[in-house]
């Protein structure tokens, strides 16, 4: 939004341009609900300035969210560090981490603040397919802050929690609904599932900006989905069958009952449901 005000300075309709590009903005992502959010804190922010300043005072807000955002997840590291028990590894999924966030991250916040306190041996992290942002942005963070970290296919994460050494599931989210459902990157759900069978931990850490007040439950969070060619082909190369269709969901949905907690800046709700959530409420921005 700021890069946009600041370029829209030169339109004959500032405003109008300005608008169209935060309205561009908010379709990209119509899971995550904390880009909505920020896209609404600004136009308010600019609603009743006068045109000539927009690029300024867009600016200065973004910044403004972005200091915000690097204490949160600093923050909410340090909460989510306290409930790992010493001993043990992490399993990971996706990317939430600096290059994710304003510099520090949230899932990754969590394991930057339990590795620095001595509480996690290690971390596994899942490929992701079919974007590999655990192979080719986590593990790159992980590797260049000295965190121990190996990557795994993303379907050796049952396998590897059957063997003891995990304590938990670290994860980041897209959305969370009031009840405590939590829509995060595809393979989230299946992660949940294992982590249960096993006896691990599942945590979730995410801003509270990432909490949607106004969807009741996961059935009616809006997933994206996209194009088959991600799954049939890696960049320009097929790697399937000619004439094979394919379902490529970006995220998927983790019921509230299989997860142990939910990590906020505000606090933590343990075994999260409806009632538990709303003492996260009267902290919501």
């Amino acid at each position: 939004v700021a890069l946009a005000a600041r370029e829209g300075g030169a339109a004959r309709a500032p405003r109008e341009a300005l608008e169209a590009a935060m309205q561009e903005l908010e379709g990209a992502r119509p899971t995550a609900v904390n880009l909505h959010w920020a896209v609404e804190r600004m136009r308010r922010h600019l609603a009743d300035l006068p045109a000539g300043s927009l690029g300024t005072e867009a600016a200065a807000e973004a910044e403004r969210i972005h200091r915000e955002d690097v204490a949160a997840n600093k923050h909410l590291g340090d909460l989510g560090a306290a409930l790992i028990e010493p001993g043990r590894h992490v399993v990971t999924h996706c990317n939430t981490g600096a290059l994710a966030t304003g510099g520090y991250g949230t899932a990754l916040g969590v394991i930057r603040s339990a590795y620095a306190q001595g509480r996690i041996e290690g971390v596994f992290a899942g490929e992701t397919r079919p974007w590999l942002q655990g192979a080719r942005l986590t593990a790159w963070e992980l590797y260049h802050e000295d965190i121990p970290v190996r990557l795994i296919a993303d379907g050796a994460a049952a396998a590897l929690m059957r063997g003891g050494e995990i304590g938990w599931v670290v994860v980041g989210a897209d959305r969370i609904a009031a009840n405590g459902d939590v829509a995060n990157k595809i393979g989230t759900y299946a992660l949940a599932i294992a982590a249960r069978a096993h006896g691990v931990g599942f945590m979730v850490a995410a801003p509270l900006s990432t909490v949607d007040w106004a969807t009741a439950r996961g059935d009616d969070i809006p997933i994206e989905t996209r194009a088959e060619s991600e799954l049939l082909s890696y960049g320009d190369v097929p790697v399937a069958q000619a004439g094979v269709g394919a379902w490529n969901p970006v995220f998927d949905v983790t019921p509230a009952s299989l997860i142990d907690a939910i990590v906020t800046e505000a606090g933590v709700v343990r075994d999260p449901n409806g009632e538990r959530m709303q003492s996260l409420r009267q902290s919501a921005p």
